[in-house]
C-alpha cells in the first residue's frame, strides 16, 4: 500500500511544489533488508558525565563494521561529512550542570546527520539516582530526546536506552535494533534494560534459526506480516487464527513453510489445547506473539454489553488465559522463551469511541509489567509493542481526510507499515533481547497523541 502524498512530495515536481508552499515532505524511511550493514555510513560516539559505556559502544560498532569518527572530526567537518548515527553516552551525570556537555556534543553532531540517521542516547535510570539533582539530570534526558526526535527531519529518529549498573551485557541487542532499519518507525521512545544472561554468537541475519514461534491473528494484516518476518529470521511459525479465516491462514502458512492452526482463542480450553499441540508437534514453543484483536467501536453511552465483552475477551482475556496455560503446562515454554503482546497507542492515549478497545490494550500493558518478574525467574521475557497509525487494508477504507490526519500526526509525518510492527516484535523475540523485559515499545513514529 503506497503513501501517495509521500511519493508525490519526493518526486521532482512534488519536491518543488511542497517547498514553495511550505508543506511537509515525508521521507522514504530506511527499513531493514537481510544482509544490509547495520549503518550505511560512519557514526560518532560522545559522552557527558562519566560515560562508562563509551568504550563498549565503540567496540560494538566497530565489530559490526561501522566506521567510528571522533567528535573533533564532526565539529570541524564540512557539510559533506554526513553521519549515519550519533551516540551519546550520558551515564554518570551528577546534576543539571552536566547536561551542558550533552548539548555541546549533540548540537554539532546532529547538524551532520544524514537522512534516516539515528540519534541514540544511553543513560542511567532516574529511579536509581542517589540524589534529587542526579534524578533531575537523568530525567531531563527524557525530555531532551523526545524533543530532539520532533526536530529531526529526513526520516531520522532519536531514542533513549536506560542502562542500570550491572546491565551492560544487555546493551548490544537494543543498540543494534535502534540503529538498524528495523526501528524505522520507532521514534522518541525510552527503553530500560535489565541484567540478564545474554547468549553469545547470535546469527545477525537469521537470529531465530531453530526457534518455534506462535502468532495469533496471523491470517492477514499485521499478523501475517509478523509471521513472514519471524520466518525470514529463521523461525518455524505456527500461524493461528479463527476457523472462519482458514483459507487465508493456510495461504500465509504455506507461503512461509509454517503450520496453520485454526483455533478460537476465546474458547475455554484454547490455551491448554494449544500448549499440548505445541509440545506434541514441536517440542514446545520459543516465541509467542499475541496479535489477535478486534474492534467494536461505539461511544461508551451507546455501547452494548456484547461489544464490550467481545473486545475484552479477544484482546485481553485470551492473552491472559493462553499465557497462563503455557506457563502451567510443563514443557510448553522452552528455556529463554519470549512472549510479545500487541497493545496499541489507544491503550496509552485513549481514543474517542474506543473505551472497550483502549481498556483492553491498556490492560495488556498492565499484564506485561506484572508478569515480567516471574518470566525473569524462568530466564524468559514478556514485552509489548504499541502500534500507532499503521497503514493496512482497514485504514485504506477510512475517509481520505481522516486517514491523512491520522498518518501525518507524528514526527515522521507518515503512517507506519505492518512490517514496522513485525520488525519490533522480531527484535523482542531474539536471543540478544534477553535484557528487555516488562517493556512497552511504541511503534508510532512518535505520534503526537500520548507522546
Amino acid at each position: 500500500m503506497s503513501d501517495w502524498y509521500r511519493d508525490f512530495a519526493n518526486s521532482g515536481v512534488g519536491t518543488t511544489i511542497t517547498k514553495q508552499l511550505g508543506l511537509p515532505r515525508p521521507a522514504v524511511l530506511r527499513r531493514h533488508e537481510p544482509g544490509q550493514p547495520l549503518l550505511p555510513g560512519p557514526a560518532v560516539v560522545g559522552s557527558a558525565g562519566e560515560g562508562r559505556l563509551r568504550d563498549e559502544l565503540t567496540r560494538l560498532l566497530k565489530d559490526d563494521g561501522v566506521t567510528v569518527v571522533s567528535p573533533v572530526t564532526v565539529d570541524g567537518g564540512t557539510d559533506g561529512d554526513r553521519l549515519a548515527a550519533v551516540l551519546l553516552d550520558a551515564t554518570g551525570l551528577t546534576g543539571p550542570a552536566d547536561l551542558a556537555a550533552a548539548h555541546d556534543f549533540l548540537a554539532p553532531a546532529v547538524k551532520r546527520l544524514a537522512p534516516s540517521g539515528r540519534v541514540l542516547v544511553l543513560a542511567d535510570p532516574p529511579a536509581d539516582a542517589a540524589s534529587p539533582a542526579q534524578a533531575a539530570a537523568r530525567q531531563a534526558l527524557d525530555g531532551l530526546v523526545r524533543s530532539l526526535a520532533k526536530e529531526l527531519r529526513g526520516g531520522s529518529t532519536a531514542n533513549l536506552v536506560q542502562v542500570p549498573l550491572g546491565a551492560e551485557a544487555s546493551l548490544a541487542g537494543p543498540v543494534r535494533f535502534f540503529l538498524s532499519g528495523r526501528a524505522a518507525y520507532v521514534d522518541g521512545q525510552v527503553l530500560t534494560v535489565t541484567a540478564a544472561d545474554v547468549p553469545a554468537g547470535q546469527d545477525r541475519d537469521r537470529p531465530l534459526t531453530g526457534k518455534v514461534a506462535v502468532v495469533t491473528g496471523a491470517a492477514r494484516g499485521i499478523g501475517a506480516a509478523i509471521a513472514r518476518v519471524l520466518s525470514r529470521d529463521g523461525a518455524h511459525v505456527v500461524a493461528v487464527d479463527v476457523p472462519a479465516a482458514g483459507e487465508q491462514l493456510a495461504q500465509v502458512a504455506n507461503e512461509i513453510g509454517g503450520t496453520a492452526v485454526a483455533l478460537d482463542i476465546t474458547g475455554t480450553d484454547a490455551g491448554t489445547r494449544l500448549a499440548q499441540q505445541l509440545i506434541a508437534r514441536h517440542g514446545g514453543v520459543d516465541v509467542v506473539v499475541h496479535n489477535a484483536g478486534i474492534t467494536r467501536d461505539k461511544l461508551l453511552v451507546n455501547m452494548d454489553a456484547a461489544r464490550w465483552n467481545s473486545v475484552l475477551a479477544v484482546n485481553l482475556q485470551a492473552q491472559l488465559d493462553i499465557t497462563q496455560a503455557l506457563l502451567d503446562t510443563e514443557g510448553a515454554l522452552k528455556p529463554g522463551a519470549r512472549v510479545i503482546s500487541v497493545s496499541s497507542q489507544s491503550g496509552i492515549a485513549g481514543n474517542r469511541g474506543q473505551t472497550n478497545y483502549a481498556a483492553s490494550k491498556a490492560g495488556i500493558i498492565g499484564m506485561v509489567r506484572a508478569w515480567a518478574p516471574a518470566f525473569a525467574e524462568r530466564g524468559a521475557t514478556i514485552n509489548a509493542v504499541a502500534p500507532g497509525f499503521i497503514v493496512t487494508e482497514m485504514t485504506a477504507k477510512m475517509p481520505l481526510g481522516t486517514r491523512e490526519v491520522g498518518s501525518r500526526l507524528n514526527s515522521l509525518q507518515q503512517g507506519g507499515l505492518p512490517v514496522d510492527v513485525a520488525e519490533t516484535i522480531a527484535f523482542l523475540a531474539q536471543p540478544d533481547s534477553a535484557g528487555v523485559n516488562g517493556q512497552v515499545v511504541r511503534v508510532c513514529g512518535q505520534s503526537v497523541l500520548g507522546a
